[in-house]
């Protein structure tokens, strides 16, 4: 699919989610897909603030990007943490050992073959509420057009989250984020039952999660809930449809 094609479908799929009861984390990782499948960039992933503050995982295109993602938290250190803390972006930052900007973050990153990250925050009416990141194995800037589509889709999702029907007040904004979270707990359960049973890792563990409850037209974390309680079983989950390489 060419690159402008694959844009609008993602905006129409991203709005198509923006209904009532509509799946935080289903939508994030849409978004993430969507910027490793669009844009000259090899992972991504979401991290949002908890109504205290506290920078936590959302989404991410793959379970190693995840992983990275959580180390950032535990280390309180790495660009999606600067990137919330700040409001700014962070654009072509090159992951060099000696530059000692994140000196436990870095070594981690480059070992898992990131050599570039940029960060973008998910920012509306002047309120930051978490980053989107986007990681390269390769060093070199990203291209000016590819940031101001990504900024543009941390936009959309930054919307998302709040719920573009709802009304922006601070209560409003602790439920839709507290929701996310908690979403995030039981689909990781989820996703560790359907590991175990099936014998597979977790990145197909999640596709057929995500490919179950989009076959069915059910909430990502529905699903997830019905097999924590025991409601489904891992074995009756779709098979997820396999990516076309970009």
């Amino acid at each position: 699919m060419a690159r402008e094609s694959l844009l609008i479908a993602t905006l129409v799929e991203l709005a198509d989610n923006l209904v009532d009861h509509y799946d935080v984390i289903d939508v994030l990782t849409v978004l993430s897909d969507r910027c490793v499948e669009a844009m000259d960039v090899d992972a991504a992933g979401v991290m949002l603030a908890s109504p205290g503050g506290e920078l936590q995982f959302v989404a991410s295109s793959s379970e190693s990007m995840r992983v990275l993602e959580l180390f950032q938290i535990q280390a309180d250190e790495g660009p999606c943490v600067d990137c919330y803390r700040a409001g700014h972006p962070i654009v072509n930052q090159s992951l060099d050992e000696s530059d000692g900007r994140w000196p436990r973050f870095t070594p981690r990153a480059l070992a898992q073959g990131f050599r570039s990250v940029h960060s973008l925050p998910l920012r509306l009416r002047g309120r930051t509420i978490g980053a989107l990141n986007l990681f390269r194995t390769t060093q070199g800037p990203m291209e000016e057009e590819d940031v101001v589509v990504a900024q543009g889709l941390a936009d959309v999702a930054t919307i998302a989250i709040l719920q573009h029907r709802s009304a922006l007040d601070a209560n409003t904004l602790n439920e839709q984020l507290s929701n996310a979270l908690n979403s995030r707990i039981v689909i990781e359960q989820a996703k560790g039952i359907i590991s175990q049973a099936t014998n597979c890792d977790m990145d197909h563990a999640f596709g057929r999660l995500r490919a179950h409850a989009r076959n069915h037209n059910e909430g990502l974390t529905s699903v997830a809930w019905a097999l924590v309680g025991g409601t489904l079983s891992a074995q009756e989950l779709d098979e997820p449809k396999e990516r076309v390489p970009k």
